[in-house]
């Protein structure tokens, strides 16, 4: 199994600098504005200063205009409360951070959190308040406290400039799916959903799916991911059937249970030839089959990536092997 055990080190080609905590600024040099993608949070617990007031602080230390990219860390305790004063600064914030191009929101490890309770909320206001932004990346579960449960939540939305497009879960709920799948989005070309388990509250299915596969919104989609998936089978065999995959360079179907059933529905579907890249890495695979997928596609000139990696199916009372996602409940 797999596990999120390092911040990231780069976002949109630049390299991840993190804004120092106000007790630590002293006689630090800061990089020039445009030069690093911007790290906002410190070590769950560790700091006593509001995320809000750290970006404040880096807005005004730097030429905030000039800002190419940002990576939002851990915020007060994401176990527990959603990011609303994360929400609040970056609408506040829009008129100055004219050049902001990337966003990861959610740059949570493991140790500081579970990727199935790191909190979220509507995440749309942020696309619409950033028309120029041209990626977005959320990392996103559910917490609980007495208000109730704050998921991540997409409703329909239509951005013009937005090229890549990444929701990493351990359970993605129907409604989040159907939000991506029914927006405007006509210059994405990359497209990553982590569809996750149904224990983490992963229950889509395939027809929330339907406006992706399609391609009729996504006229420049040319890499699709489907990964983490507990219906990797289902999501194979609807992938080989769909429309999109005519305009693929780039397929990735890894990190999930498949097994040699969707490899056959994926053989069994539309041409894969004309494919860059298949990845279906941390797969449940038989030899033959591997073979089978390497001889349909490699003399084609397709990379193809079939690493079981660290797939390693759980059993159950009977002692029957159990597929599992690679990133979910029992990476923890």
């Amino acid at each position: 199994m797999r596990t999120q055990d390092d911040h990231l080190t780069e976002l949109y080609g630049l390299p991840a600098f993190t804004f120092p905590e106000e007790r630590d600024a002293a006689g630090v040099a800061l990089p020039e504005a445009d030069a690093v993608a911007w790290r906002i949070g410190y070590e769950r617990w560790s700091s006593g200063e509001r995320w809000k007031d750290t970006f404040e602080r880096l807005c005004a230390a730097v030429d905030s205009a000039r800002i190419r990219a940002l990576i939002i860390g851990i915020w007060g305790d994401p176990e527990d409360t959603e990011p609303d004063e994360v929400m609040e600064a970056f609408l506040d914030a829009r008129d100055r951070l004219t050049g902001l191009r990337s966003l990861f929101f959610g740059d949570i490890t493991d140790e500081e959190c579970r990727l199935s309770r790191i909190g979220q909320t509507d995440v749309t206001p942020l696309l619409a308040s950033y028309p120029a932004l041209e990626e977005f990346s959320v990392r996103a579960g559910e917490s609980y406290d007495m208000e109730g449960l704050h998921p991540l939540r997409f409703p329909r939305i239509r951005h013009d400039a937005l090229r890549r497009l990444v929701v990493e879960s351990a359970g993605l709920r129907g409604h989040v799916l159907r939000g991506v799948s029914e927006s405007e989005l006509p210059a994405l070309e990359h497209l990553e959903l982590w569809l996750g388990a149904r224990d983490d509250g992963g229950d889509g299915e395939i027809a929330d799916l339907a406006g992706i596969l399609s391609g009729h919104r996504l006229p420049r989609l040319r890499s699709l991911a489907l990964r983490n998936s507990e219906m990797q089978d289902e999501v194979a065999a609807a992938v080989g059937a769909a429309p999109v995959i005519a305009g693929l360079d780039a397929l990735d179907l890894s990190l999930g249970t498949l097994t040699d059933t969707g490899a056959e529905a994926l053989l069994s579907g539309q041409p894969l030839t004309h494919l860059r890249k298949l990845d279906l890495h941390h797969n449940y695979l038989s030899e033959p089959m591997r073979q089978r997928v390497r001889d349909a596609l490699e003399p084609a000139g397709v990379e193809v990536d079939l690493e079981p990696s660290d797939a390693e199916a759980e059993k159950d009372e009977n002692g029957v092997p159990v597929p599992s996602i690679s990133v979910g409940p029992l990476t923890y």
